[in-house]
């Protein structure tokens, strides 16, 4: 082979080599481009869902979040908040710290076959995210370790506040906020099932006068009645119960059951500390009291019945109840025990 035979040789092989060069250049610009197409289509997809998609490489705890900025569900830059899996733990609401890394070092640990935890985070603002998280591993090393976890990570705090609503609107009553009857009963028997022994008072509240004030005056000011007795029975158990050595008796619940009835249960037998809450709830009564420009008369009848660990909740409530009844034949505004 001659010398330009050579030459030849070797511009052709060179040619055929800048033809495989560009031809990987274009499919490598291709894999980009349709890498690129796919993010966008994933981040369009994912958009205002409260969404991510995260991957943590387990050796080193690098996290990469792939259709969102890291740090953006908690308020923070990336710069602020580094992509990493200790910073995840920093956030976690100290509540749930504990419980819910040990879930995911289950997984790692191959305890569990996946990673689930719906739990609190702190928010840059001091406020608290709920977040539902998955993830499981996805690769493991060439010694079967595990190398890399994917996995979501959601925003669900407005479903946890609108479960919380709902749960306060089961146990709570609208006008007043006050406990409902449902939940005073489950409050009831709760204390019976506790240590030390359930023993304390129940109070049945009436109202005098309210049907003709309420009828005169109207629902709208009925209603501003009800709020108004139902923040001065909590004031007075604060006050009067907050002030005793017993820290059984210092628990007391206020509850609404309907109409202008009102029922106060006390983890307390004290019939002195008692007596002593009924005379200051009748007292601020004893004279007409001013209300949204009116003037006022109303006054409460209250029946007191102590109970143990013994007594089922339908018992003692009826007791109070005919207590209260008592007072309300004898000249009502004042105090009766069963």
């Amino acid at each position: 082979m001659t010398p330009q035979d050579v030459i030849t040789q070797l511009q052709l092989e060179l040619a055929q080599q800048e033809q495989k060069i560009k031809q990987l250049e274009y499919e490598n610009n291709r894999l980009t481009l349709l890498n690129k197409r796919v993010n966008e289509q994933l981040s369009a997809t994912l958009d205002r869902t409260g969404l991510c998609l995260w991957e943590q490489h387990i050796p080193t705890g690098n996290l990469t979040i792939f259709n969102q900025q890291w740090g953006h569900l908690l308020g923070f830059t990336r710069e602020e908040l580094p992509a990493h899996i200790d910073s995840w733990k920093n956030n976690l609401h100290p509540e749930d710290k504990n419980w819910v890394i040990q879930a995911f070092d289950n997984h790692v640990a191959g305890k569990a076959e996946t990673y689930h935890a719906v739990h609190r985070m702190i928010h840059k603002d001091g406020s608290v995210s709920w977040v539902s998280d998955r993830g499981r591993i996805v690769e493991y090393d060439i010694d079967g370790k595990p190398l890399r976890i994917m996995g979501t990570h959601i925003d669900v705090t407005k479903e946890k506040r609108y479960e919380e609503d709902l749960a306060k609107r089961a146990h709570r009553d609208q006008l007043t906020h006050l406990l409902n009857r449902n939940a005073l009963i489950e409050v009831f028997e709760q204390g019976r099932k506790a240590n030390p022994p359930h023993k304390g008072a129940l109070c049945f509240i009436d109202l005098d006068g309210f049907k003709m004030i309420n009828d005169r005056l109207g629902h709208r000011y009925g209603d501003s009645i009800l709020i108004h007795v139902a923040d001065h029975i909590c004031q007075v158990c604060e006050q009067v119960f907050s002030t005793t050595d017993s820290a059984q008796s210092q628990h007391h619940y206020v509850a609404r059951f309907g109409g202008d009835e009102f029922v106060i249960l006390a983890h307390s037998n004290n019939v002195e500390l008692l007596t002593t809450m009924a005379k200051t709830l009748l007292s601020h009564y004893q004279h007409p009291i001013e209300l949204e420009g009116e003037t006022i008369k109303i006054g409460l009848s209250i029946g007191i019945s102590l109970f143990d660990e013994l007594d089922h909740f339908s018992n003692v409530c009826e007791q109070a109840d005919k207590a209260m009844y008592s007072i309300k034949k004898d000249g009502k505004h004042n105090f009766l025990f069963w």
